[in-house]
This record gives structure tokens, C-alpha cells and sequence, in this order.
């Protein structure tokens, strides 16, 4: 079965689309079946993978978009009362890698924010809209389906909009990426009031006959916090600097305290006994990345991850090579471990329901 996994802050500039990418790419390169899918309307994801830097990037992306579905086309059906079924989207190899496929976003995905919000408090009074709610999980499923997919990773959107509500609750697995600053400390605050909420309206949905019954019925609400990443701080002398340090135990603070248990209150958490066994503590924090702000945009120039850049894509010699090939060990290491990470998690669970 494929393990969805959503990758989720409503706070922006928290690395959400780099650390779907290098996942996505880590878990293939691990033998998984991987679909990115690109949900936030700025296209990032997308812009990584496809490429969107010279002419050659612009003409391949035009045409892909001329000749094959994204994500807007692919609900197209649902949202714009075609006369057809929702298929599966065929979906782009990344290149570089085999097992790594992107579901492409577009812009105008936010044009159906409005009527997905309406269907979602009215679809049980409406019956032209009761195929709304259940129809970004019947797009993905088919489309998991067709490449049997192990994993799909969706990059989200930094918003509390309805598609974001959809997306996470009919995900499987969550994953909650942060920065170590007071901004994202709010963030953690504000989940746990939005998540009980959003939880409670997803039960209800998925016990709607008339939801359930529909052409493409809304799922039974099955989701589960992985943990947090904490990123984009800065080492000296091979520690987190005093300021960092600060924020990131305050972040450690807030989940283990607060948002925890709130998710351990609505069902949201998996059993003890899965974290501890991959050596995550109470603080539920997955790993921590510092900051590789240079090789993240050489990374993206190259649609290929932090660890896989080559000598001549860096550009560099000498000391400055070396020292950014150790930093390229380092993130190896981070993605490798967080992958394994995932992979146990969502097996472990999916064995134990």
C-alpha cells in the first residue's frame, strides 16, 4: 500500500520544498517507489525537479504542461463538472532518478480553494458538491496506483486554507518542518489549536453517508504525527550558536508539552513504542539540519540534492571544495537516517492496523 505523507507549517520559509525533494530522492534511492506532489500554487517543487533557469527549462516545462495533466487538470473533473472520471495523472521521472516521479502543481490549483471551502461545511445539505471532498484522495490514490507507489510526499502550501485542511487530513502521515525562530515557535502554538479542529471536521466527513457514498467518497481519517524537522540554524565549532540553541529547545518545548498531547488527545499519535524504537525522544524531533543556504540553490540549479552535486557542479577547489564536499557527507548521513526513519514509522503502522 502507499504511505501519504504531508509536509506541513502554515509557517512559510521553513524548507518544506527542499526537504520533500531530498527526502523523496533519499527513499528512492533507498529501492522506494516515490511521487512528489506539488500542492502550493508558488510551484517550487515543481520548479525544482522540472527545472525553470534557462530557455531549454522553459520550453520542457511548456510542453509538459501543453501535453499532460497536473495537479489542477487531474481534478479538473471533480471541481469543474466535466463529463469524465478523475484518472490517474501521468506523472514526470525525475531526472537523475528512476524511482522519483513529480505530480506537477500549478497556480491556478488555488482558483478551487473557494469551492472546495464551500463544499466542505455544506456538502452534507448540497449534493452537487458531495463529490468535492474525496476527490484529491481518489486523484492520488489512482495515481499511486499506476506507478505502484510506495510513498507520496506532498509539499503544502504555508496556509490554513481548505485544500491544505483536505490534504493533511486524508494524508496518512505528517511531518511538521520548522526553523529555530520565535515565528516558528507561534506556529507550534497555533497547530494545536487548529489540528483538534480540523481532525474533529474530518471525522464527521468521513462518517457522512452521503460523502461516503459518493462518487469519490472521503476516506476513513487514518492520520499520524511522524515528528518535527528543525532547520536552518547555524554551527560553530561543531554546535548550534547560543541564539539557535534557544529557539530550538523552546520548539522541543512546545511539542513535547503542548502539541502532543493535544494529537495523542485526538488520536494523531502512534504508539510509544514506535518512536523510541528509531531513537526519537520526547521532544518527537525527526533530525536537525543546519544551515546549507549555497549549496541549496546549486542544488536547485541542478534539479539534484545537496549530497548528490558533483565536484563540477560546485564549481569549487581546494579548500572550499573540501569542505563543502564534508557538508555534503553530512546532509548524506542527516537524509539517509531520516529516511530510514520514515520507512520504519509508516511500516510499523501500517503492519499494526
Amino acid at each position: 500500500m502507499v504511505h501519504k505523507i504531508a509536509l506541513f507549517n502554515h509557517k512559510g520559509g521553513v524548507s518544506k520544498t527542499t526537504t520533500v525533494f531530498n527526502l523523496g530522492w533519499m527513499l528512492a534511492s533507498k529501492g522506494k517507489t516515490v511521487i512528489l506532489v506539488d500542492t502550493d500554487p508558488q510551484c517550487n517543487l515543481t520548479g525544482i525537479a522540472l527545472g525553470e533557469g534557462t530557455e531549454e527549462d522553459e520550453s520542457r516545462i511548456q510542453n509538459i504542461y501543453d501535453t499532460k495533466f497536473n495537479i489542477k487538470t487531474g481534478l479538473a473533473p471533480a471541481f469543474e463538472s466535466q463529463p469524465r472520471m478523475i484518472e490517474a495523472v501521468d506523472c514526470i521521472q525525475v531526472e537523475g532518478q528512476k524511482n522519483l516521479f513529480l505530480l506537477p502543481g500549478s497556480v491556478g490549483l488555488a482558483e478551487y480553494e473557494v469551492t472546495l471551502g464551500i463544499a466542505q461545511e455544506l456538502s452534507g445539505s448540497i449534493q452537487a458538491l458531495k463529490n468535492l471532498p474525496g476527490s484529491i484522495t481518489d486523484l492520488l490514490d489512482k495515481t499511486a496506483k499506476q506507478l505502484n507507489a510506495d510513498y507520496i510526499l506532498i509539499d503544502m502550501s504555508p496556509s490554513l486554507g481548505s485544500l491544505n485542511q483536505n490534504l493533511l487530513m486524508t494524508s496518512h502521515f505528517f511531518i511538521v518542518p520548522t526553523t529555530a525562530d520565535f515565528f516558528s515557535l507561534m506556529a507550534i502554538d497555533s497547530l494545536t489549536n487548529i489540528l483538534p479542529r480540523w481532525y474533529k471536521w474530518a471525522k464527521t466527513a468521513s462518517s457522512m453517508t452521503i460523502l461516503r457514498e459518493a462518487t469519490y467518497p472521503f476516506p476513513d481519517v487514518r492520520l499520524k504525527f511522524l515528528g518535527t524537522i528543525i532547520q536552518n540554524f547555524r554551527i560553530i565549532r561543531g554546535k548550534e550558536t547560543a541564539a539557535f540553541e534557544i529557539w530550538i529547545q523552546k520548539i522541543e518545548q512546545d511539542v513535547s508539552q503542548k502539541l502532543v498531547p493535544v494529537l495523542e488527545k485526538n488520536n494523531m499519535m502512534l504508539p510509544d513504542v514506535g518512536y523510541s524504537n528509531q531513537g526519537i525522544d520526547e521532544t518527537f524531533c525527526l533530525t536537525k539540519i543546519q544551515n546549507f543556504n549555497s549549496l541549496i540553490a546549486l542544488s536547485q540549479e541542478h534539479r539534484t540534492p545537496i549530497y548528490a552535486l558533483t565536484p563540477e557542479q560546485l564549481g569549487q577547489t581546494g579548500k572550499v571544495l573540501q569542505q563543502n564536499q564534508n557538508k555534503q557527507k553530512d546532509f548524506e548521513k542527516t537524509f539517509s537516517n531520516l529516511a530510514d526513519k520514515v520507512i520504519n514509522l509508516t511500516t510499523q503502522y501500517a503492519v499494526s492496523t
